[in-house]
């Protein structure tokens, strides 16, 4: 059975553009200081008002959802996609990330549990302290690509928005998502799994969650870099293992 078309109300739509054109550029300017300073404000605000003016045709006033909350999600989903879209990791950051996600996958199968650094460093071929720059290099370069990711201030309100939107299958899909994570988030070392949450759970600071553990700063980052490692290569395994099935 085909889904009937939603029916567009052109003159209601465009209306809804115009008086929204102004939280594009709140969400624009917001974003703007997360990411590199080579990204221009207003080629946030061309791919913002892309997403506002789909938000608009898409919006359906009967699910008793306020178009401000509708439309963030979606003004702020293709900033996002945009963002993604430009990968300005250096090319040897790319290829050292893929290195250490190939390291950790394969010393996990041989050993059939999660490495440590120094067996991470070894199939590397370098020491430790070279393994910790490699992930000093990565951690800077991902630490934009993570800022710029952060959703809106107002999470709780886009989470109806999102219920409201989304259809059955997408809601499933995305909550087998939830699950592969949850699945994956257990598999990491506990104290990598502690730095995460405190990180983006509880919203310490580096050195807030150092204090916590007894460790400095600096060493808090590495290990948070490694453990979102872990996390990606898991994360990637447990979804391939079910696309198996």
């Amino acid at each position: 059975m085909r889904l009937k078309p939603i029916e567009v109300d052109v003159e209601a739509a465009n209306k809804l553009v115009l008086e929204h054109v102004e939280l594009v550029k709140t969400l624009a300017a917001r974003m703007s200081h997360r990411v590199p300073a080579h990204v221009e404000f207003n080629e946030l605000v061309s791919v913002g008002m892309m997403g506002l003016v789909e938000a608009a045709r898409r919006f359906q006033p009967a699910l008793g959802v306020p178009f401000d909350a509708f439309a963030r999600r979606r003004v702020h989903g293709a900033m996002v996609d945009s963002l993604r879209g430009m990968d300005w990791a250096p090319r040897s950051v790319r290829r050292m990330r893929r290195e250490i996600d190939a390291a950790i996958s394969k010393v996990r199968h041989e050993l059939r549990r999660e490495p440590t650094s120094k067996e991470i460093a070894g199939t590397l071929d370098v020491s430790e302290p070279e393994y910790e720059k490699m992930l000093e290099q990565i951690r800077a370069v991902d630490l934009a690509t993570l800022r710029q990711l952060e959703a809106p201030d107002d999470q709780p309100l886009l989470e109806v928005a999102l219920e409201s939107d989304e259809g059955p299958h997408a809601r499933l899909e995305r909550a087998e998502l939830r699950e592969h994570l949850g699945r994956a988030l257990m598999q990491i070392p506990e104290r990598e799994r502690q730095i995460l949450s405190l990180y983006y759970e509880h919203e310490l600071t580096l050195a807030e969650i150092g204090v916590v553990i007894g460790v400095g700063e600096s060493r808090v980052s590495q290990i948070r870099t490694q453990a979102i490692a872990r996390l990606r290569t898991c994360l990637r395994e447990s979804l391939q293992l079910s696309e198996s099935r």
